[in-house]
Formats: structure tokens, sequence, C-alpha cells
């Protein structure tokens, strides 16, 4: 089994900073892509930031310029930094991993959700 375990979510006021983080454990054999989500109360699911295996990035058009999506791939970890963080901001942020688990040649692909973290920012 695969595990997503995220911290660094918490309160802060509007203007300041906070990083999450997202290791995966478990038995991976490739991380395709890894990202974070978000979702505010009463609202959909929404991407922030995804990272793939080849380094590119997507942002949404919301955080472009304040938020920065790193990979270490020796931890299988993936961190957002998030910086000038506003009200709207405030939600439930969820890291995502798109997997190849199984052997090299019996492969599948699997997608796995972390818990999810808190991020409130205070006006």
């Amino acid at each position: 089994q695969v595990q997503l375990v995220e911290s660094g979510g918490g309160l802060v006021q509007a203007g300041g900073s906070l990083r999450l983080s997202c290791a995966a454990s478990g038995s991976i054999l490739q991380i395709n892509a890894m990202g974070w989500y978000r979702q505010a109360p009463g609202k959909q699911r929404e991407l922030v930031a995804i990272r793939t295996s080849d380094s590119s990035t997507n942002y949404a058009d919301s955080v472009k310029g304040r938020f920065t999506i790193s990979r270490d791939n020796a931890k299988n970890t993936v961190y957002l930094q998030m910086n000038s963080l506003k009200p709207e901001d405030t939600a439930v942020y969820y890291c995502n991993a798109d997997l190849i688990r199984g052997t090299w040649y019996s492969k599948r692909v699997e997608n796995y959700w972390g818990q999810g973290t808190q991020v409130t920012v205070s006006s």
C-alpha cells in the first residue's frame, strides 16, 4: 500500500507564508506526477499546482507568482511554498500522486490522495 503524509498547514495572517510537505511511502516504482489540490467550504476541489516527472509544472492562475511547487525525488516528497497568502487561499489542501507500482514487467498506474491539511489565512 502507498501512503501520502502531509504536513505544514496552519493559521497565518494575510501576506504571510506557509510551506506544505507531502511524503509518499510504500512500494513505488516511479512517480509520474505529484501535486496539490484544495477545497474550500462549499466549493469543488481544484488544482493548485502539479509537478511531473520531467519537472514541468502547472499552476492555477490564482496562485501564479505566489506559490511554488518543488520535489525531492530521493525522498518521494513534494513541497508547496505559499507566499503572499490571501484569505481566499483558505481551504483544505490535499496532496495527490500519480504512481507506477508493481514490477517493470507488470506495472500499473495508481492514483492516491493524502488526508488533507487545513490552511487558514486571516485578514
